[in-house]
């Protein structure tokens, strides 16, 4: 049996044991993971859009989509969007197959030419449609996509938020770094950062006008992303936001229906 001493000392260097502190780069990931949960299991969703393009010098061009998501279990999601008008780009189609590991898979389909056109990874960091957002900007952010740093916790606009650096892994992303700033109180993104691959500030990404879905999944309605470099901005709106959408179904995602989306 052991003495009341002993035990009395075991107790006690289980209580003041101190545990081993995280690393930046360890509570970034976990953060990051924690995001990830928070909104997983959302299935599928349509959705229109309206897109606005600035130029430097305040001209404004609009677009009208439409689209549709799903997630994939143990994958990245997969996105289609289809653009509506104006009659120049009515047809053309863009859709993504994220994955976890390894360059994701986009194809863009041109009415004009009545031709699907594969996107090279090294050309994913190219404008989407002339807009402010990259092709690999389509994509979802899975966490396996970039190396995670945490950095502290800052207020933005009276929300505080952790802040993360995050590297991405892929050597043709046309991002060395992103700095994202994820509300503290649910996870949700309220700012981005991209850094281009000279270590100079390109453009950021503001999500505004949230909207909670299903109870849980968190969207953002407004979506504006700001070019430093060349004065341009692209603006989406959201509307229309339909979870469990029972049109969507694997056949959504082919090159075939790429062709036919409507």
């Amino acid at each position: 049996m052991k003495s009341i001493i002993t035990v009395i000392i075991a107790a006690t260097l289980v209580v003041f044991t101190p545990t081993k502190a995280q690393t930046p780069e360890e509570k970034g990931l976990n953060i990051s993971k924690k995001a990830e949960l928070a909104d997983n299991g959302w299935g599928n969703y349509s959705s229109t859009s309206v897109m606005t393009l600035k130029n430097r010098n305040g001209q404004t061009t609009t677009r009208k989509t439409h689209g549709y998501f799903m997630e994939v279990e143990g994958d990245g999601d997969k996105s289609l969007t289809i653009f509506d008008t104006p009659k120049d780009v009515k047809g053309t189609a863009s859709m993504t197959f994220t994955h976890k590991v390894g360059d994701d898979d986009q194809w863009l389909y041109l009415p004009s030419i009545k031709r699907v056109k594969r996107i090279s990874s090294s050309n994913k960091s190219g404008p989407f449609m002339g807009s402010e957002f990259a092709f690999e900007d389509l994509s979802s952010q899975e966490v396996e996509k970039y190396k995670h740093k945490y950095i502290g916790l800052v207020k933005l606009n009276g929300v505080v938020c952790y802040k993360l650096e995050r590297y991405p892994i892929a050597k043709t992303s046309g991002y060395k770094k992103v700095i994202a700033y994820l509300n503290k109180e649910n996870y949700r993104p309220e700012k981005v950062i991209f850094y281009d691959r000279k270590d100079s500030k390109l453009k950021t990404l503001t999500y505004s006008s949230y909207k909670k879905y299903a109870g849980k999944y968190w969207r953002a309605n407004q979506m504006k992303m700001v070019n430093h470099q060349n004065g341009k901005e692209t603006l989406l709106n959201f509307s229309n936001m339909k979870f469990n959408d029972e049109t969507i179904t694997e056949e959504t995602y082919t090159q075939n229906s790429l062709k036919r989306a409507k």
